[in-house]
Formats: structure tokens, sequence, C-alpha cells
């Protein structure tokens, strides 16, 4: 093995056992939390003999975006097209990326990718899926308005060239090592369907090579899909490989987590995405009917403070405020402590995470030092927290901590389309939410939080502090396309350690993904990136 590779492996089981370590003592103290064993269904009782049925999955949201793969940025949108639509590539529930409609690959060099496609796979309405609509899904998101929301996920391409029917090559713009795992969530479309009805028409009746298609529903309802005969049979290490077992799927929008519980234990639905731990009590746990399982969470919740305005703009006034609140406590009263401290910039699950940095941890004498020598006192320190939807309960937990040490701060609620551009405006003091990292990558994650925000790209798209520091801009860059796995290292663990100190944001916690669903679903497992996979998935009868 490359020794600088065994580094980041041995840091990233270093870190694994760390969190799980934690979770495990907080399992062992908090009553809450639940019990029940993770069940594996083995794989060869998995076959697609176990046909049929309606499966219904419970969503935590209101709605979803849309149904075209090119023009969404969430994870409840990419849970139910990425049932419809399949990739060149796909990612396990153990974060392994997969091949599934690409039946090789090859690195020609550190900046060219080729594939090869497996043959006679089908769209939904027949026609053949080759190299044409692979390039096609590729220039609409890189070169269309619709392709903007997943334009991260391809930036680093220069272009993409034909070699045959069922070959393509993807030519980088520079070495780009996260580049497979950006490329899960690009899904292809059908070049001829998509240019002839037009991209409404496409969003409105989708057309995708995935395990299911588009039925029926509303886009703040539900989704009806069915199982579609032809399918290919998908990634060939995710078992069974062949059609969908499920005859339909129906993705039911439930955003009340109370009103999804119920709607599970009533038998209504069949799996609920992000169960809150607070609801997870002892009989919950202990009910045999349900089976409750967590996946590592890839979504760290911060408060970003805005650099550029008084009083955030003095450094030790926002290691004051990390120091101020007590981040244990809320994941135990907000996330029944299903989750660990964040220590910094990326999740301790990340794999370039820097083990050697420890939560600021709970120091409210030192927060009042701090204060005190950048000539505050605690009643100096007013602002307002804005947050929005599930965020607003943290928020207001946050505000009664810091009130409590004598600050003025109150909790503003918004629509999270109105609040967005102010906060890139740089005209809010705070804000409180996460940003996602299904990759356990920096790239797609930390260019958005902490690079300085450059209008039309990637750069700064989550910079909610308004935070500039050319330096850490540098850093980024250069760990976003260093091949080295051991020279990456060192590159964001500097990083790291300058916005750790500099404190652009109050480093909250990562919650883990909890899920729960009925025990007549089988080969089921909850996905750190949320999604859930359901061409593996069937129902038993009681």
């Amino acid at each position: 093995m490359n020794s600088d590779l065994a580094i980041v492996l041995r840091s990233f089981l270093y870190r694994m056992g760390i969190l799980l370590l934690f979770l495990g003592g907080i399992f062992g103290c908090t009553p809450t939390s639940p019990q029940s064993e993770i069940e594996s269904d083995p794989v060869e009782e998995v076959t697609n003999q176990n046909a049929g049925g309606t499966l219904v999955v419970g969503m935590a949201a209101d709605s979803i975006v849309t149904l075209d793969p090119a023009a969404y940025s969430d994870r409840a949108t990419e849970t139910v097209i990425r049932n419809m639509f399949d990739g060149l590539v796909t990612r396990t529930t153990e974060n392994k990326v997969v091949l599934e409609l690409a039946e090789s690959y090859q690195w020609v060099d550190s900046q060219t990718i080729e594939f090869k496609l497996k043959p006679s796979v089908y769209f939904h309405n027949g026609e053949e899926l080759t190299a044409d609509d692979v390039i096609f899904t590729v220039d609409r998101i890189l070169n269309e308005d619709i392709g903007g929301p997943r334009r991260v996920f391809l930036n680093e391409v220069e272009r993409i060239e034909q070699i045959d029917d069922l070959t393509i090559r993807f030519h980088l713009k520079t070495p780009w090592p996260v580049f497979l795992q950006m490329l899960v969530h690009v899904q292809i479309v059908p070049k001829d369907y998509v240019q002839q009805v037009g991209n409404e028409a496409f969003s409105q009746n989708p057309v995708g090579s995935g395990p299911f298609k588009y039925s029926a529903g509303q886009l703040d309802e539900q989704i009806l899909l069915t199982r579609f005969e032809d399918y290919y049979g998908g990634a060939d290490e995710l078992r069974p490989v062949g059609p969908p077992s499920l005859d339909e799927v129906i993705f039911r929008f439930i955003s009340d987590p109370n009103d999804r519980l119920a709607a599970l234990q009533a038998g209504e639905v069949h799996i609920v995405q992000n169960l809150p731990p607070t609801t997870i009590s002892s009989a919950l746990a202990a009910d045999p009917d349900i089976i409750i399982k967590t996946a590592v969470g890839t979504r760290p919740k911060f408060i970003d403070l805005n650099v550029t305005q008084p009083p955030f703009d003095d450094v030790r006034v926002r290691q004051a405020i990390n120091y101020a609140i007590d981040a244990q406590k809320i994941l135990l009263e907000v996330a029944g402590g299903f989750g660990i401290l964040l220590p910094g910039p990326l999740s301790p699950a990340n794999l370039y995470a820097d083990p050697t940095l420890q939560p600021y941890g709970y120091q409210p004498e030192k927060a009042l030092e701090l204060l005190a020598a950048a000539g505050f006192t605690p009643a100096d320190i007013v602002f307002t927290l804005d947050a929005y939807g599930a965020y607003v309960g943290i928020a207001e937990v946050v505000a009664a901590q810091l009130q409590a040490l004598g600050m003025e701060v109150s909790v503003s609620t918004w629509e999270y389309a109105d609040v967005k551009p102010k906060l890139l405006n740089c005209e809010r003091a705070a804000f409180l939410r996460d940003w996602g990292d299904s990759a356990f990558d920096p790239v797609g994650y930390i260019e958005a939080k902490w690079q300085t925000r450059v209008e039309g790209t990637p750069a700064g798209r989550g910079n909610f502090s308004c935070y500039s520091n050319p330096q850490v801009d540098d850093l980024i860059q250069a760990g976003a396309s260093e091949p080295d796995e051991g020279q990456r290292l060192e590159t964001y663990t500097q990083m790291q350690q300058i916005i750790f100190e500099e404190a652009p944001a109050v480093f909250l916690f990562v919650p883990q993904e909890v899920e729960a669903a009925s025990v007549l679903v089988k080969n089921w497992e909850p996905s750190p990136d949320g999604r859930i996979n359901l061409h593996d998935v069937y129902l038993v009868e009681k």
C-alpha cells in the first residue's frame, strides 16, 4: 500500500474509532437512544422472486423541487430522482463508489478518465442509452441554465469526448481526485426525448433508465413510481441485480416528524426518513413491528457569524461565542445525543478531518475573558440569529444559552429563499443551518462554506459568514487538485487549523441520520447521503 494512502486510512480509522466510542457512550447513558440491532439481510435471501407490493416512504419534506435531475440541489429531491435515473456510478451505504451504468473505467492519465457503458441499457421509453446521452447530460449541466444547481459536481470537467457508441472520455481541467465521488450525483437523461419535449415537459413527465419509472404525482403531495420491467439490473455490487422486486413505490411528503412517526406506527408508510431522535422512546425502540437504524451523519451544523460587521468582525468575539455555547447540551436536547461534536470546519467522519482538532467546548469563563479583551461585556453583544424550518428550534436553544450569559439574542424565522440572498450580501449577523458533506471529502463542501465567494462559480455559494482569507482560498484550491493523498491531507489540515482559529462560525455538531421502517421491509439500510435505493428493497407478508 502507498505510504501516503496508509497515513490517510489510519487517520480515518482513528477518527471513526473515536466516533464509535463517543456514540457508544451516548447510547449507554441516554435512555431514549435505541438499542435495536441493525439487521443485515443475507444476500442469498434477497432474490428477484420476492416480487410485488407497494412500498410507501414518508419523506421529511413539504415537497420536492423537480423531477429533472439537472435542476435541484436538495436531498429529498435526490432521493426520488435517483430511483428513476441512474448514473455512470453510484454509492453504497458504506460510501463506496461502484459502477452503475458504466461497465468499466480507467484513468488514461491524471486528468483523463474513460468509461465504457453497459450494452443494452434502455430508458423507460424504450430508447437505448448510449454515449450521446451521457455527453448530452454533461453538456446540459455545464452549459445550460437549467444545469446550474448540479454544476458543482462537474465544475472541473473541461470537455467530454465520445470514443464510440458506448465509450466516453472526461477531460478534466486539473487533476481532480474526488471526481468519482462527485459523479455519483450526476444522473443520465435521454437526449432525444429531452430535445423533443423540452425541459418543462421533461420535468413533468420524466424518463430515466432507473429501476422505477414515473407514473403520477404532485411535487407537494406524493410521487408514484412503478417498476421498470426492462431494467438492466443496476450496479453489479448492489444485490439483487435485475428488475426491482416492488410493484410500486410512493414517496409521500410528510414534513412533521410526529406525523411521519404516527404514519409508520399506523402502517400507512413503510419507511420514514429523518426521524428526530427526541421522538425515539424506549417503547418505540422495543416495538417488534418497527426497526430503527442509524447512519453516520453528513450534515454539520454551524452558526455562520458575519465577519464583516461588528461585533463579529473581531475574532475574539467569534471565539467567545464558540466557548459560550454548550454544544454538548444542545446535541442531547435536540438530537437525543445521536451525533458528535464538530471540532472545526470538517465533520470528524470526513476523510481529511484533522484528528488533532478538538471542539471549543463549553467554557463560559473563557468566553467572558475574550469579550473583555475585545472591549465588550455580555450586555454589549446584541444580535439576531436567523433560522428557518427545523433549525429554528436549535436556534432558540442557542439564544437561551447566550441570554443566560447576559447577551441580548433574538431569533428571526425566515423562508430560506428569502434569507439566502441577504446572507450572501452580508446583510445579516448570524445564521444557523447545516451544509451537506455526503462525499466525506472536502471538495464539494469546503469551497462552498469557507472559500471567498465568487459570483457565478461554486466558490462561496454557502459562505454565509462572508469569510475571506486568501491563504485559505489557496489551500482549498490546492487540495482540490492535489493527486498525492499525503499532500492533500497536509494541505487540508493547515486549512482547517486556520479556519478553526479564525472562527467564522460556531461549530456545533453533526447529527446521525436516524430512520425507521416496518419489519416487513427487507434489505433496507439508511445511507449517509440520505438516499434510499429501493431497487434493492422488498416486502414480506405478515
